[in-house]
């Protein structure tokens, strides 16, 4: 029987939410040997979208039509746009797939938990059994199907007992993370609005935040506000006071989506949609049941080995950023991520590279054209079971430095950038680390970072800080190549510095260093975020942009910068360059070498008439 692969897109595993729904997927897939790849990015989190951009990158990494059917959690992406794009590839690929929490297309089999129903009778037993009129609703995404029927459910229940909603001052949109709760209630407190009855929450992480803000304020749950959440996480169900909230079968929707998935590549016939039944948890929060002695014993249990997991991490964390912190190469690099792996007891990892990850600078995004993975990527580290091997070269398509030969594995794919810039990915194989704890992404951002610095090492000049020669042409033959396929103007600027030998020579080499960075300072700025400058040797620097209107901006924007330095630095001498340029469209038998050769010869002619009216 042939193994079934299936491809699985979430968002932030590190949330309740989807911790158990995969811990279902898992369990379904192990018993009945599925390999199961989940493409995972943790967007949202740090407020950047350059940040973001690099997280999604991981979602072009594979090819959806060489998997046997897709598990979609699209429901956990805040962002609809990558969202879409997700989803429009899956289409595209025509593969049997099933969603979460979603019934937009028709392509697709759905599997849901009744978020209407639940919800509406979360918000009745507040009015009906503890009094409440006056309402506060912390939301999720706008663009969230779930966030969207969680509230129309409270608005309905709202409406059938004949109480107003003031939506423009009582109402918070959201995201879903915990963060969420804090901005509703300190938005609250700046209205000068009275206090409602109750904060009705669409979910339990939003909820707990918004009731430990409450708490600090000096307010009594349930006393004198009600708060409740959505979701029944460990957290809600062991808080002070206790989370009044929404038990959702999680778990078993994770089992049940990967069995539907698998008897639908098993051509059996299925209903396309699936729905499932939430119950409310009614509990302190809103004055109602209280803990018995068994749920303490069990949060006395849970709550130690959480602490203790954390506690391991920690110590984890702490030594393997000290590790990469002091790695000059890949290899010392990897000697501090096998200690990692060894403390978490993880047997399969995998670190793959983009296969020119120290020299080019190009970014991959999701959000902007079909830019895909390199073509070839590299694994400076595949380690299985203790052994630890090296992958020269693989091809992407194949995700996997050595692929499988057997069913029931379970892999996470990481993306590895810094900012925008794709550096690769890893895999956790057969190892839930991903999921179990909240320092991955952490652990992530030091691995990035690590590598971005090693990569640095070898393009950037140790002096001045910007590429030097090797970095410069890497991505300045990026966009040399944009332009001669695309037909478009591409500018070119040779910058010599005027009189640095005299400035040695008078005031020795340190000043000399001082205006060399001086003007590589001056050259950068006036470079554009999408422009390439380099030093290409001694006192000579090379800009290269896009289109006619570079050269003028650029220059301008030097001459400003130079007589700012000079103005500020109160030196004896003045920092001064010289500038030749040319500005062409490129054709593809043209070489940028040949470019940057004219306008070099450009700038010698500026500098001898310069020096010729001396």
């Amino acid at each position: 029987m042939a193994i079934k692969n299936i491809v699985a897109v979430v968002c932030g595993m590190d949330e309740e939410y989807p911790f158990q729904i995969i811990q279902g997927i898992n369990d379904y897939a192990r018993e009945h040997s599925i390999n199961v790849s989940y493409f995972a990015a943790f967007g949202g989190i740090v407020d950047s979208e350059d940040f973001d951009n690099g997280e999604y990158s991981i979602y072009n990494l594979p090819d959806y039509s060489k998997f046997d059917g897709a598990l979609l959690l699209t429901n956990t992406f805040s962002n609809p746009e990558v969202r879409n794009k997700i989803i429009d590839k899956v289409k595209a690929a025509d593969l049997p797939s099933v969603i979460f929490e979603c019934k937009d297309y028709e392509e697709f089999y759905d599997i849901s938990i009744n978020n209407y129903s639940v919800m509406k009778k979360l918000v009745n037993h507040l009015i009906k059994e503890h009094g409440a009129k006056v309402f506060n609703f912390i939301s999720g995404p706008s663009a969230n199907p779930e966030a969207k029927e969680r509230y129309r459910a409270f608005r309905d229940a709202l409406k059938e007992n004949g109480i107003e909603f003031d939506e423009e001052n009582r109402f918070h949109q959201g995201h879903f993370r915990s963060y969420d709760g804090v901005k509703a209630i300190e938005n609250f407190e700046k209205s000068g609005m009275s206090m409602p009855d109750a904060f009705v929450c669409a979910n339990d992480s939003m909820a707990l935040t918004a009731m430990s803000r409450l708490q600090d304020m000096g307010y009594k749950i349930p006393d004198d506000v009600i708060i409740t959440g959505f979701d029944y996480t460990f957290n809600a169900r062991f808080s002070s006071p206790v989370l009044t909230t929404v038990k959702r079968p999680l778990y078993y929707s994770g089992t049940k989506a990967c069995s539907l998935l698998d008897e639908i590549t098993d051509g059996k016939d299925i209903p396309r949609s699936t729905s499932l039944e939430a119950i409310p948890v009614l509990t302190e929060s809103c004055g109602c049941t209280e803990l018995d002695e068994d749920d303490i014993r069990d949060f006395k249990r849970s709550t130690f080995q959480r602490f203790e997991r954390s506690y391991a991490h920690i110590h984890m964390l702490n030594r393997l950023i000290a590790g990469l912190a002091g790695s000059e190469n890949i290899n010392e690099c990897v000697d501090s991520i096998e200690q990692m792996l060894r403390m978490i007891n993880c047997s399969h990892f995998n670190l793959c590279l983009v296969k020119d990850w120290e020299h080019t600078y190009n970014t991959i995004d999701v959000e902007n054209g079909e830019n895909t993975y390199p073509p070839l990527m590299t694994a400076p580290l595949v380690w299985d079971s203790g052994v630890r091997r090296t992958v020269k070269q693989f091809p992407s398509k194949r995700l996997f430095p050595e692929p499988f030969t057997t069913g029931g594995n379970i892999s996470y794919f990481i993306p590895l950038h810094f900012n925008q810039r794709c550096l690769g990915y890893y895999i956790f194989i057969n190892n839930d680390f991903p999921i179990q704890s909240i320092l991955c992404h952490t652990m992530t951002m030091s691995i990035g970072n690590a590598i971005e610095n090693i990569s640095k090492l070898n393009v950037l000049d140790p002096l001045t800080k910007i590429y030097n020669r090797n970095g410069f042409n890497k991505n300045a033959e990026f966009i040399f190549k944009e332009c001669a396929n695309e037909r478009r103007p591409l500018s070119i600027c040779f910058i010599d510095m005027d009189g640095l030998k005299k400035i040695n020579d008078t005031y020795g080499h340190k000043e000399g260093d001082f205006a060399i960075k001086s003007l590589a300072s001056a050259i950068e700025s006036a470079c554009g975020s999408v422009d390439v400058c380099g030093r290409f040797g001694g006192d000579e620097f090379v800009a290269v942009g896009r289109g006619f209107g570079f050269i003028k901006k650029f220059t301008n924007k030097l001459t400003t910068k130079l007589e700012e330095i000079n103005e500020e630095s109160g030196k004896p001498y003045k920092i001064e360059a010289s500038v030749g340029y040319i500005s062409t469209t490129p054709l593809r038998s043209d070489s940028l070498f040949d470019l940057i050769e004219q306008a070099d010869k450009k700038m010698y002619e500026v500098k001898k008439e310069k020096y010729s009216k001396q």
